[in-house]
């Protein structure tokens, strides 16, 4: 990108104007370990392969040393000074825990029974109240659900499978990940519908412990400072210079 051009010339000026120096052989070391990890040490092979692309061994090194310097005045300039603290650490780890916690799913069954425009005499509301009964007495759900249930998974039992966080509504995702293992939910009454649900099995929602993550913590804000760190010092390198596009 353009940019990326241009904050690499500004980086190589600045390092110019500071009359910094790199040894010779610096660049030779560059060019015979690329010629040995990319060409199995043959020096004319490397040399053909450059000249099949139209590039001199003297326009090699040159962008090799622009490498080294850049990187070198990364080096220089972007060093965070210190590692970050306890307290931002685990003020991280509160705001992000999300990054530390294992996909939460539930495998779940459900019955619906709907609302019906000429129901004014709550009949849908006690057929949902005498299922719910049947299954405190010890009914099969997924019977129950093939029988009474009127949504798309009726002929497999009310069986949604495994589902994450998120896929169903609020409200029934609030009650149903609240269930633990086999429990069956109360009525869920729900846009005039009435709910209920089964989960049969859970997995994931683990969450790792400050004391495992905190090398991971710590490396990111690192890097993250390292960021701000190259982000300003470019930027004053930017305002000291005159940048014309064409």
């Amino acid at each position: 990108a353009l940019k990326d051009l241009i904050d690499r010339q500004l980086i190589i000026q600045s390092f110019r104007k500071e009359k910094l120096g790199l040894p010779d052989y610096f660049v030779e070391q560059r060019t015979n370990d690329v010629i040995r990890e990319n060409f199995g040490g043959d020096r004319q092979t490397f040399i053909k392969a450059l000249q099949s692309q139209n590039y001199s061994l003297g326009e090699f090194k040159k962008n090799e040393l622009e490498k080294i310097i850049v990187a070198a005045m990364r080096g220089k300039n972007v060093k965070p000074n210190t590692v970050p603290s306890p307290t931002k650490i685990a003020e991280y780890y509160r705001t992000h825990i999300e990054e530390f916690t294992s996909k939460e799913e539930i495998k779940m069954r459900m019955i619906m029974i709907p609302s019906r425009a000429s129901d004014t005499s709550g009949s849908q509301k006690a057929l949902a109240e005498e299922i719910l009964s049947k299954l405190a007495g010890g009914a099969d759900f997924e019977r129950m659900a093939q029988m009474y249930s009127e949504d798309s998974t009726r002929d497999v039992g009310g069986d949604w499978g495994w589902v994450e966080r998120k896929t169903l509504t609020a409200e029934l995702e609030k009650v149903a990940f609240g269930l633990k293992k086999g429990k069956i939910s109360r009525i869920i009454e729900l846009s005039g519908n009435y709910y209920i649900v089964k989960v049969e099995d859970r997995r994931g929602g683990e969450r790792k412990p400050l004391a495992e993550v905190r090398t991971a913590i710590e490396k990111k804000l690192g890097e993250a400072e390292a960021q701000r760190l190259q982000d300003n010092w470019l930027a004053s390198l930017r305002q000291k210079a005159t940048i014309r596009t064409f």
